[in-house]
């Protein structure tokens, strides 16, 4: 469980953010700069409107996405066709903005979708003819927002759909003009489980001191100013059922406590950013406030407790903190998406833009802003 390679990323210093929590680090200073994150701004008190709220959120942001790169219309306007005032028309190809309610496969094997805006629903046919748009469809989840393109049908019930377009990333470039430092990554520490791995935590450590004795792997720890992990501290309590006969230490404030001396062992010089996991003392839904007050107490100052997840920037750098639940959903629902190979569904994340895009499945999700 304790999933700790020595992954690193190399990251640029902007002379030009203000930063907050410096940290001198050999001459350097470490600069963090919170961007988003959920503690103390939670909202969500559970009422139906705010559920509504949310998938309008969710639905306005990321059609406002996708709408500057299609000429869309709202749904409502197809009514027009349906009576026939657009029949014959210039209007043989149109677009559509919406968001995923039902995915079907139809008797002949085709896929049949329904989308919904604020306007109403629609559906779409993806033909199994179109081997590559129909394998796209079949990577479609509930609750996403798309754009279809696509021809109606002579009596405006149906789209047939010639292409999907997610909200996706940009295409962005970096400068090389910045001094480096590096930033570890870690997740999933578990102390208190009784699968934890010591013995691999102390190698990090030496590794994280400077301690190697490879020349390449010294030069490498000395320029490590962050260390961020993404969940999981400990390994909790009630998690599961039977996870008692599991633990070493069964009381999670001990756990904690055991936590907070494993973390103080990392060098002074190198700031450590801490967000929650579903094992950890928080609640379950997301996104996940900070650890609360009683539990830091157990750790040094100097570390950053944020949500989960946490929008960052690290010296100019931006950086997106998730413990990665959703990936249980994803999985479930994205062929060729699976545990062994988490990047694609990462990939995924990015191409709709959303980090937990399911609702109502194994990952409980808050009502608060997107």
């Amino acid at each position: 469980k304790l999933q700790i390679e020595t992954k690193y990323i190399e990251f640029k210093k902007s002379p030009t953010r203000d930063m907050k929590l410096p940290l001198e680090n050999n001459g350097h200073t470490n600069s963090v700069e919170v961007l988003f994150d959920i503690s103390d701004k939670s909202t969500c008190i559970g009422e139906y409107m705010e559920f509504v709220q949310y998938f309008r959120d969710r639905y306005n942001k990321l059609s406002d996405i996708i709408r500057g790169r299609v000429n869309s219309r709202p749904i409502e306007s197809l009514l027009k066709y349906k009576s026939g005032s657009l029949r014959n028309s210039q209007y043989e190809e149109i677009s559509l903005i919406g968001m995923v309610s039902s995915i079907k496969t139809t008797s002949n094997g085709h896929k049949l979708v329904e989308i919904e805006d604020t306007t109403g629903t629609f559906l779409f046919l993806v033909s199994n003819k179109d081997k590559e748009l129909f394998d796209l469809s079949c990577k479609l989840i509930l609750d996403e927002v798309i754009a279809v393109t696509g021809v109606l049908t002579n009596d405006g019930n149906l789209l047939i759909a010639n292409k999907l377009m997610f909200p996706d990333l940009p295409n962005v470039s970096c400068s090389n003009n910045w001094t480096t430092g590096k930033a570890v990554f870690i997740s999933d520490v578990h102390v208190g489980s009784s699968t934890f791995l010591e013995h691999q935590w102390e190698k990090v450590l030496s590794f994280l001191k400077g301690e190697s004795n490879d020349p390449k792997l010294r030069q490498i720890s000395n320029s490590i100013r962050y260390v961020l992990v993404a969940g999981d501290v400990v390994d909790g309590i009630g998690i599961y059922p039977g996870q008692e006969n599991e633990l070493s230490i069964k009381d999670v404030y001990d756990q904690y406590k055991k936590a907070g001396e494993y973390f103080s062992q990392i060098p002074e010089h190198i700031q450590i950013i801490i967000s929650p996991g579903n094992h950890d003392a928080v609640r379950q839904a997301e996104p996940q406030p900070k650890l609360p007050e009683k539990i830091r107490q157990y750790f040094p100052e100097k570390i950053l407790f944020v949500g989960n997840p946490a929008y960052l920037s690290l010296e100019g750098v931006k950086v997106l903190m998730y413990h990665g639940r959703s990936i249980d959903d994803l999985v479930a629902s994205i062929p060729g998406v699976s545990y062994q190979e988490p990047t694609k569904a990462m990939v995924e994340m990015m191409r709709r833009r959303h980090i937990s895009p399911i609702y109502g499945s194994r990952v409980s999700i808050g009502a608060e802003k997107n």
